[in-house]
């Protein structure tokens, strides 16, 4: 506008200038708010959803108890090791007492024999002699995701075809095995597995294996497995190869449902004594595990794992691409399973709920573990991420009392905002996880909320992520 022919108007354009902001500012915030609310409510839905699937198959479990168990195959359980957190070894000994009454085998793995986490592995073959643990060197580097590149050279020393990978420090019931092995009993009759005596010739397989030390204080002619049969001597040549079933059963309908090829699970966070500590385990209960039960609602089932359970066929594995093809994937969990998901098989979801320990982080390693989860969600899923603006619906109400100078609405706004954020962190939180640390802490969510939202900004603002003490950028989702 010219002020030496409008002279007059220029002041008032002026004045109006903060207004229109304030008011445009106003309506954004409004909007958001109200999405925010929107959200917090379908989340709380997906939960409840969830909840009465879950308790579906409990029932299902409490049912059979007395019965014969129709489908308890052969479990390996693969571990990648780097070092000894704090409850490391209990995490590792409930894996051992379960009440399962198939076979199954622990595999640890380690890239260097120096590793201080091999002394836990050495106390927990004293402590439970009846269980096949074994720990397996593997130097190979092939890829900057280190874990994976570990359990791909594991895989090839697993006795079993059902292979189970979590992280090292996730602690389990004693149902645990029985509970997701569940989820694959619904094919076993439509397909059964046909067992060869030969080799299996896969892509995982390293031309020279790794070294596998066996549990020394098994019987050297069998172990015993937890429920008290013997299983499988332990053995220094390759595992027996599983084939895959028929590609169209007999049994298999024009409606049936596609085959199951990866069974995963919710977990909730154990945190420890600090601060930001108790703010990583509040955002996976209130926060990562809402979303999780929304896109599982919204999509029909997941289409993705998440790594405190990936139970996987081998034939599903390798139809996927095997292991190696994720050594370069910072969130190899989630690709496992999309690739799973687009080999044409389910992913499922079993009712169990796993524990992981929350490292003591400190503010630099929250925020460090933060962006790269964050920033690793912006590459695999960009629109899903984007989607998360509706997420922080708490952050968006105080903006909105802010910008409309605490009106009546903006106050009605923030109340009921809060009243809903706090329903859906107790109702995932207690209800579904039976996190027992997210009622003492409740009154933290909001302040969490805030840096979640200020974290979520700043995870648009580059693609550097640090990972074990090292720094990389992510393009794809790979590491490089």
């Amino acid at each position: 506008m010219n002020c030496e022919l409008t002279t007059d108007l220029c002041p008032l354009y002026t004045a109006l200038m903060p207004h229109a902001l304030a008011s445009a500012v106003g309506t954004a915030t409004t909007a958001l708010a109200v999405a925010g609310m929107g959200y917090f409510l379908i989340a709380w839905l997906a939960a409840r959803i969830y909840l009465r699937e879950r308790r579906i198959l409990l029932r299902r479990f409490a049912g059979q108890a007395g019965e014969a168990v129709p489908f308890t195959p052969g479990v390996s359980m693969l571990k990648s090791l780097k070092g000894l957190d704090p409850g490391l070894k209990e995490a590792f000994a409930s894996h051992c007492r379960q009440d399962y009454p198939g076979e199954f085998e622990l595999l640890f793995g380690v890239s260097s024999l120096d590793d201080p986490a091999i002394a836990a592995v050495d106390e927990l073959r004293y402590e439970f002699p009846q269980c096949a643990i074994r720990l397996i060197e593997c130097p190979e580097r092939l890829g900057p995701n280190g874990k994976v590149s570990t359990l791909a050279q594991m895989a090839s020393h697993a006795r079993y075809e059902f292979l189970l990978i979590n992280d090292a420090d996730i602690a389990v019931s004693p149902r645990y095995l029985e509970r997701v092995m569940a989820g694959f009993a619904a094919d076993a009759s439509r397909a059964p597995i046909q067992e060869t005596t030969t080799a299996s010739q896969n892509e995982n397989q390293l031309p020279v294996p790794p070294v596998a030390f066996e549990n020394q204080e098994a019987p050297p002619a069998a172990m015993a497995s937890h429920s008290g049969a013997l299983s499988i001597p332990a053995f220094s040549s390759p595992p027996v190869a599983f084939a895959e079933p028929p590609a169209k059963p007999v049994a298999r309908g024009a409606n049936a449902p596609l085959p199951v090829g990866l069974v995963t699970s919710l977990y909730r966070g154990r945190a420890h004594q600090t601060l930001p500590s108790h703010f990583e385990a509040l955002g996976i209960a209130t926060d990562f595990i809402p979303g999780v039960l929304v896109s599982k609602w919204f999509e029909g089932g997941l289409r993705y794992g998440l790594g405190a359970t990936l139970a996987v066929r081998r034939y599903a594995l390798e139809k996927a691409g095997g292991l190696v093809a994720l050594v370069d994937y910072l969130a190899d969990d989630y690709e496992l399973g999309a690739r799973v998901a687009q080999a044409g098989y389910r992913v499922v979801l079993s009712p169990e709920i796993v524990e992981t320990a929350v490292p003591p982080y400190d503010w630099r390693g929250f925020v460090d573990h933060q962006l790269r989860w964050l920033r690793t969600l912006r590459e695999v899923r960009p629109w899903g991420y984007a989607g998360m603006i509706v997420t922080h619906g708490i952050g968006w109400a105080l903006l909105n009392l802010l910008a409309s100078g605490s009106s009546p609405v903006s106050l009605w706004l923030l109340g009921l905002s809060f009243f809903l954020r706090l329903t859906l962190a107790m109702t995932v939180g207690a209800e579904v996880l039976g996190d027992h640390q997210v009622l003492p802490w409740l009154w933290l969510v909001p302040l969490r909320d805030l840096v979640a939202m200020g974290l979520w900004a700043a995870g648009f603002a580059g693609d550097t992520v640090v990972w074990r003490g090292e720094r990389f950028t992510l393009r794809g989702g790979k590491l490089s």
